[in-house]
């Protein structure tokens, strides 16, 4: 029984010992080639990984239906307004719903299209002060630090966009539409949502499930490493 027991302390202690190896030498590899190749730039490679997220991911939420058919970042109903959702259909009004939730995604549609230089700038700007450690971080690691870095001033220069795409395609028409409808109905809860916000912080969510998206594949697919730079910087986290 001792045994038994004395055997489930070390294990985890061995299991931390072994990651913590491997940490190592993964670090010592990439310190190396650093020191040997003085045009290797980790912090250039993880910057170009997101750039190439924005432009060969993020770019298909600007085409039409880009949010509205890619179930993984579709623009739904806020929570709050769930009951709303359920309430419409069951009076039959099951199209003026549905308009709202493509309406919502047809401005978040045109807004990032017209945001994308935001986007761009954000990366550019970024500074990445553990960039080993991204790199040797988990697949959407890079993506992760962006949007630490970077949501909060993110919101602020493209909620305006999303304001004006609102107008843009509609939506505030449509909206205006179904929360008249909505709050005729007797014994409801009135309601009177912030469009321009909730279509704000999903788009975002979107454009960072993107980017993560390309990043996973430049980590896993040489393919997907179409440059110099992507093809050193991501063959260090090759060995680790």
């Amino acid at each position: 029984m001792k045994k038994v027991i004395f055997l489930l302390l070390i294990l985890p202690a061995i299991s931390n010992a072994q990651w913590k190896s491997i940490f190592t030498k993964a670090s010592e590899k990439i310190n190396a080639a650093t020191k040997t190749n003085s045009s290797l730039d980790i912090a250039a490679g993880l910057k170009e990984a997101l750039n190439k997220g924005v432009t060969v991911q993020v770019s298909k939420l600007t085409a039409t239906d880009g949010f509205y058919k890619n179930e993984a970042v579709k623009i739904l109903m806020p929570e709050e307004l769930a009951k709303l959702d359920r309430t419409l259909r069951k009076m039959g009004m099951s199209k003026l719903a549905d308009e709202g939730i493509l309406a919502m995604n047809r401005a978040a549609e045109d807004a990032v299209k017209e945001a994308t230089p935001i986007f761009v700038s954000a990366i550019k700007n970024i500074t990445i002060t553990d960039a080993k450690s991204i790199l040797l971080g988990k697949e959407n690691a890079a993506t992760v630090y962006l949007q630490s870095t970077t949501e909060t001033p993110l919101y602020s220069k493209f909620s305006p966009v999303v304001q004006q795409s609102i107008g843009k395609v509609g939506a505030d028409v449509i909206w205006a539409n179904i929360i008249k409808q909505y709050n005729t109905i007797p014994f409801v809860t009135k309601v009177n949502p912030d469009l321009t916000d909730y279509i704000t912080k999903k788009a975002l969510d979107g454009v960072f499930k993107m980017i993560t998206v390309e990043e996973k594949n430049i980590r896993t697919d040489l393919n997907a490493r179409t440059s110099d730079v992507l093809k050193k910087v991501f063959a260090l986290q090759d060995k680790k």
